[in-house]
């Protein structure tokens, strides 16, 4: 008998029903001499200070800075249950062996090991290694386990990467909390996202536009423009002196370019175009994207890699003619399959790029919620337009002189719209920006019908949307790496999303905007934090340093205690050598938000660390941040919602999760208040409902 081991329930039963594990018992499937069940996510978890020493439970600075000699794991309390069936399967007489069958990447072992170890197990495991959860992908995976040694390298940079971000989260976070007099929350990834967002704010806050003018001169057939000039007076007399004067071209070119394909969908790519097309956060699209895959529609989400492996090249073909039928294009017959563009086995580590599977072909699209729906739309258009046609143009480019200033002019011709007539939009904009130049030849002279000044501002730098923050931490550090280093950048494309959520659900980024494109805008708690921090903890070129050297240790290629040792040496100094910066207590001071009026009293609601509370005190109506309602729809309860609440009694939210089923629905939370003044919440589904 084999125990295999799941992450999640959804794909346990995925799994059990390919190898005909149908009887069903209290936490796991049986039959066909396997054994299927789940971990449902991190069941064991890094115990907190105060498991090693009670007086841990207080906060003080002279007790930092903590080092476990042992490191301590518990079975986190919400999830006991589940251990405990866990622990009793292994133990049991006709289970020989077992197959880690989690998430094929860093967490997912993290998680089977560790249940694995708390368990007390030592029966020998196997490793299940699928992109996709299709059958035939679990029966071949099956049908090739690979032995767990091949892991082992794998799951030491998981641990390194979980205890790296214990030590810094406990120790900093403790350290400036005891410091500045309250919580204050740092993070090994989080803390440098965070800065990049708060000097962005400053960049802005400090730029003040400048004036410049240029110089526009009206040929027969087409305009040129001047370079840009700071002196309203000199872009004046240069315009009067060209006005009925003859230019003599400098410069006439006419060239044919390309736009290569863009590459397939990783997760970060697929998450920045998301949420530049739909408006969806990083966090929707991964959760989204998991769904789909748990539907066994699209392949393994958390990958960073955009290229497939050359044995896919021959099935591609088949798959996006049926694709095309399902997600057509108007004005469009069919798709060339160049399928050689996708193709990079050198580019391929653990998983390949996400594309649809086909199970898609067979499955009714009208039964997912829409926000699933976009993203497989998104996924097949962006498979589509990575094996079509280069998208070619005529360039033509004209510079003219007038002795002393260069004029130019730029035209456009498309040629053919290959790849880009897939992708809509971006095909519209290039023909609407269509502009075709006369041609003409270098010393032919050109009279000028007429001149104009245009004024024009220089413009501040952009806040930073979910697409953009995700890209500066992808290429963060990036500079300072060498150029043959597998992954820059802050996080990983697997928890860059949750690293954002976090940020946002603690108080030090708020998202602000429309429907469609919202900013991420650091908050006052968030800029006070930043400004206190030591360099070395909001640098993201160590932090990417550090992500890289956990790649190295994946492969094999760097001492995990080495890494942790760096780790430590750098928070000892830290704690060592801190001070508390000077004036900080006007700094620090918590800036008291109103979010709405209170609907007991008709007070105005302020925004705490912990919740939203009336402000008058003789009314105790509070909206808690840790709602518990909140939580089990995997949403958080932020200001912008406590906003929509208090004003509108309900909030629309997108991509709610069932803690049941993990299943994703949008929805309607309507709040009523008891005579007591407590919040109470129930759920509306627009046009029935989108659950899933």
């Amino acid at each position: 008998m084999k125990l295999v081991l799941a992450e999640k329930p959804s794909v346990a039963q995925s799994i059990a029903k390919v190898l005909g594990a149908t009887k069903r018992e209290d936490g796991y499937l049986e039959g066909n001499g396997y054994v299927v069940s789940w971990c449902v996510g991190h069941l064991v978890e890094l115990s907190q200070p105060e498991a090693y020493d009670e007086k841990y439970n207080k906060w003080a600075y002279a007790d930092l800075p903590i080092f476990p000699d042992q490191w301590k794991y518990q079975v986190s309390a919400s999830t006991k249950k589940q251990f405990g069936i866990l622990k009793k399967l292994m133990a049991r007489k006709d289970v020989e062996s077992l197959v880690c069958a989690t998430d094929a990447g860093r967490e997912g072992e993290l998680i089977f090991r560790l249940v694995y170890q708390q368990a007390g197990c030592r029966k020998p495991f196997e490793r299940l290694w699928i992109s996709s959860m299709e059958d035939s992908a679990i029966r071949e995976g099956f049908e090739q386990l690979k032995p767990s040694t091949e892991y082992d390298a794998l799951y030491e940079a998981a641990l390194c990467r979980e205890r790296a971000d214990w030590l810094v989260g406990i120790n900093a976070t403790r350290l400036f909390s005891t410091l500045y007099g309250q919580t204050l929350n740092v993070g090994r990834v989080m803390t440098p996202t965070l800065a990049m967002v708060v000097m962005r704010e400053a960049a802005i806050s400090a730029f003040r536009p400048e004036p410049f003018y240029t110089v526009e001169l009206a040929f027969q057939d087409f305009t040129a423009s001047g370079e840009r000039m700071k002196q309203k007076v000199l872009a004046d007399d240069v315009a009067r002196k060209c006005v009925g004067s003859v230019l003599n071209v400098t410069k006439a070119e006419n060239k044919e370019k390309s736009e290569k394909p863009p590459a397939l969908y990783d997760l970060t790519s697929l998450q920045r175009d998301a949420n530049r097309v739909l408006g969806f956060t990083a966090q929707q699209t991964l959760d989204y994207t998991q769904s789909l895959y748990e539907k066994k529609l699209v392949t393994y989400p958390r990958t960073d890699s955009r290229y497939l492996t050359s044995d896919m090249k021959d099935m591609l073909p088949k798959l996006i003619k049926s694709l095309f039928n399902i997600f057509p294009v108007e004005d469009v017959k069919n798709v060339p399959v160049h399928a050689e563009q996708v193709i990079n086995d050198k580019k391929v580590s653990d998983h390949h790029a996400i594309i649809p599977t086909k199970e898609t072909l067979k499955f009714s699209l009208e039964e997912l919620p829409k926000g699933e729906q976009a993203i497989l739309r998104l996924i097949a258009t962006r498979l589509f337009c990575a094996v079509g046609e280069p998208f070619r143009y005529n360039e033509s480019v004209i510079e003219l002189s007038d002795g002393n200033y260069i004029f130019s002019a730029k035209g456009k011709t498309i040629v053919q719209s290959g790849w880009k007539i897939f992708s809509g939009k971006p095909a519209d904009k290039d023909k609407e920006s269509e502009k075709q130049l006369p041609s003409l030849t270098v010393g032919e002279g050109l009279s000028v019908h007429f001149a104009e000044v245009k004024e024009g501002k220089t413009s501040p730098p952009k806040h930073f949307t979910e697409d953009t923050l995700l890209q500066s931490m992808e290429t963060a550090g990036a500079d300072e790496m060498p150029e043959d280093a597998e992954r820059k950048g802050l996080g990983t494309p697997a928890t860059r999303a949750a690293t954002i959520e976090k940020l946002v659900r603690i108080g030090f980024l708020e998202r602000k905007g429309d429907k469609k494109t919202k900013h991420l805008i650091s908050t006052h708690k968030g800029t006070a934090l930043v400004t206190v921090m030591p360099e070395q903890i909001q640098s993201p070129s160590m932090t990417a340093d550090w992500e890289a050297k956990l790649l190295m240790i994946e492969h094999g290629e760097y001492d995990s205690n080495a890494f942790l040792e760096e780790i430590q040496d750098m928070i000892s100094a830290l704690v060592q050598t801190y001070e508390k910066v000077k004036g900080s207590d006007v700094l620090m001071a918590k800036e008291v938000q109103t979010v709405g009026v209170c609907p007991v009293c008709g007070s105005s609601v302020t925004e705490r660390q912990k919740g939203f509370f009336c402000s008058k005190r003789e009314c105790h109506f509070a909206l808690w941040k840790n709602s518990r309602y909140f939580e089990s729809i995997g949403k958080s309860l932020t200001s912008a919602v406590a906003q929509k609440l208090l004003s509108n009694g309900e909030v629309k939210l997108k991509g709610c999760k069932s803690a049941k089923t993990g299943r994703m629905y949008d929805a309607i939370v309507v709040m009523t208040v008891t005579e007591e003044g407590k919040p109470q919440f129930n759920m509306n589904f627009e046009n029935g409902g989108n659950s899933k």
